[in-house]
């Protein structure tokens, strides 16, 4: 099938693609390359991707609806994967601006050219839940309590979402995911962070005094979730896409001390407005409907990212990193 990916060179995005291509679908790929963290790293996950015959780039941002039309009715996609979003909890609490303008402009762009689309996947989070004291979190709860303006701009990417399914059939599913991590990641988030400065001896801040828990999920059981989803057609659905495994930040660090075989300096200081205490999916729904079933444990998921620092991934962390 011919499958749209916005954010395709994006963490998740550029291993969403390399599956979609493995498989032999034809993927048309959109992103702006911005410099939330350093381009480059983009253009790294995008130069495997762009060897093969049936990838197809396009450097633009899907809030210019004009441009986004213009590739819609160019390349004709069959379904959607919709992963392009500025990320990123503690940066939307600054600039909320910057987050409704990727976040729900552009989602609502891309939502009225998939009118006739046969399946459309939204990317949303478990940031949505805040500091709900149910827990696991389930995607029955209430979800009125986000504590960042980025929870709060993919909780009503899910709203829209709802609305487009409803008024114009379009087949929706949005999957909330928790704590993507794994080779290529985002050097914003921790595990790019501390790996980089415990291997150059510098201090680390863990938040929340090194207590805040994540549902650490591995990159290729999210993607592998994603497809699941994309396959199915689901008329309307939010799915969970976790690990059930929370664990503290404290072990984090411990598996990256161990791996790169260096002790941490660790500064422990409160956690920042924004984030939340604790993550951790009931994956249910996704064994239910997606057979959903992750592979991929912490300790192996880190020690993968580690290897991949250490040989390629030093070079992509630069000053300007979050």
């Amino acid at each position: 099938m011919k499958i749209l990916v916005t954010g395709g060179g994006g963490f998740i995005g550029s291993y969403t693609c390399k599956a979609l291509l493995e498989r032999g679908d034809e993927v048309i790929c959109i992103d702006n390359l911005n410099d939330y963290y350093n381009p480059e790293l983009k253009r790294y996950r995008l130069k495997e991707l762009e060897k093969n015959k049936n990838f197809k780039f396009y450097k633009e941002d899907i809030a210019n609806f004009e441009k986004l039309k213009e590739i819609f009715e160019k390349e004709k996609p069959e379904k959607v994967i919709h992963l392009a979003a500025r990320a990123g909890v503690r940066e939307s609490v600054k600039y909320p601006l910057l987050y409704e303008e990727a976040n729900i402009k552009a989602l609502v762009s891309i939502l009225e050219l998939s009118k006739n689309i046969k399946s459309f996947i939204f990317a949303s989070t478990s940031a949505i839940y805040g500091n709900s004291k149910e827990i696991p979190f389930k995607e029955s709860q209430q979800v009125d309590s986000t504590i960042s303006f980025y929870a709060a701009s993919k909780l009503a990417g899910e709203v829209i979402c709802k609305y487009y399914s409803i008024v114009f059939n379009i087949p929706i599913t949005c999957l909330r995911f928790f704590t993507v991590y794994g080779p290529s990641g985002r050097p914003d988030m921790a595990l790019f962070k501390f790996t980089h400065k415990i291997f150059h001896d510098q201090q680390i801040e863990a938040y929340g005094f090194g207590k805040l828990k994540r549902d650490f999920t591995y990159v290729t059981d999210i993607v592998s979730g994603i497809i699941a989803a994309l396959d199915k057609n689901l008329k309307f659905e939010i799915i969970n896409l976790g690990n059930e495994e929370p664990h503290e930040v404290n072990y984090l660090i411990a598996l990256i001390e161990k791996n790169l075989n260096k002790k941490a300096k660790v500064n422990l200081v409160p956690a920042p407005p924004g984030d939340v205490d604790i993550t951790y999916a009931d994956t249910s729904k996704a064994k239910e409907l997606l057979n959903y079933k992750p592979k991929v444990r912490i300790e192996e998921g880190v020690k993968n990212f580690v290897e991949w620092y250490l040989k390629e991934g030093n070079q992509f962390f630069t000053k300007d990193s979050i």
